[in-house]
């Protein structure tokens, strides 16, 4: 009978889900967000889907160069905006001095990042980085970029310190994706000419009629700056806190999934959190493959704890 109950115990002891390898210090999962809607967005779903799960995550809005110091102070666990191949020089002293690690793409195929136009000033010549120039006095001098310390309004500026394509007197504009986004919109209004930094996901895609510029391979990239984005980590995190971990490492999302998000926010004027969770309850579908092999933080099984919290 003792032998019975003892296998009785191993086999239900079994059964169950395994305990969260995280320990107690692993409850707050600290992001960086470094403004821009996309990494907003992606910040947001995860955030939701970490409260879900029992986790405390915390997001802390700051410039790139103050993300990768924060990871390399142990102050900041997780960042999900490292464009490639833009934020290379900005990653690079961190990988180095292994302060931090790479963990996965999750933005693996869609993405881009350059100076874009609007259509009516593409229609007029301005196709090339080589044109800008030739706009100088419609431009003001001015090509406007987003939050200081962005990595491409750094890379403008190279373009102007070195005078290529003759830019030499040309101001990059800074202010933050919202502030760029309304010059825009304003200029757009106006029928003005405006050159700007552009990427995709992003709605301005669909909300205005832009164009992406060539001859900026050498400093953004081929293919008009195609970029992957990557998820990065604070050295050691994913081995203190590996169920964490693995949900941050299984994160996967598409162009389609963060305009839909980013809609919600720029366009409906939803905060992140708002926007993710209505997003989340609209695709349950998009958590299976995000919390495969993941618990909950007390050991129970993710996916339906998830769900339940959405109330699915």
């Amino acid at each position: 009978m003792k032998r019975f109950s003892t296998f009785l115990a191993f086999a239900l002891l079994s059964a169950s889900p395994a305990l969260a390898g995280d320990p107690d210090s692993c409850k707050s999962v600290r992001f960086s967000d470094v403004g821009w809607t996309d990494i907003t967005s992606t910040t947001a779903i995860s955030s939701r889907i970490l409260k879900g799960l029992g986790y405390d995550p915390q997001t802390t809005v700051l410039s790139i160069p103050v993300t990768y110091a924060s990871m390399k102070n142990k102050d900041i666990d997780v960042y999900l905006g490292d464009w490639q191949p833009s934020m290379e020089n900005d990653r690079k002293p961190y990988l180095d001095d292994k302060s931090i690690v790479v963990s996965t793409a999750n933005l693996p195929d869609g993405a881009k990042y350059t100076l874009a136009v609007p259509q009516y000033t593409y229609d007029k010549g301005l196709k090339d980085f080589a044109d800008i120039a030739k706009f100088k006095d419609s431009l003001q001098s001015k090509i406007y970029g987003i939050e200081p310390g962005n990595n491409g309004n750094r890379m403008v500026q190279g373009l102007i310190d070195a005078n290529k394509d003759g830019l030499k007197g040309f101001e990059v504009v800074e202010s933050s994706e919202q502030g760029m986004l309304a010059q825009v919109q304003g200029n757009v209004a106006r029928n003005e000419d405006i050159v700007f930094l552009g990427w995709a996901p992003h709605p301005m895609n669909v909300n205005f009629k832009i164009q992406y510029l060539t001859g900026g391979d050498d400093t953004f990239g081929p293919d008009f700056g195609k970029a992957v984005v990557y998820t990065d980590l604070r050295t050691g995190w994913a081995e203190q806190c590996p169920n964490a971990a693995k949900f941050i490492g299984n994160l996967k999302f598409t162009v389609g999934l963060e305009n839909q998000v980013m809609q919600m926010i720029t366009g409906d004027g939803l905060d992140g959190p708002t926007a993710a969770e209505k997003y989340l309850k609209a695709n349950p579908g998009m958590l299976d493959a995000w919390l495969d092999g993941v618990t909950t933080f007390d050991g129970q099984s993710g996916l339906p704890a998830v769900k339940k919290s959405l109330g699915l």
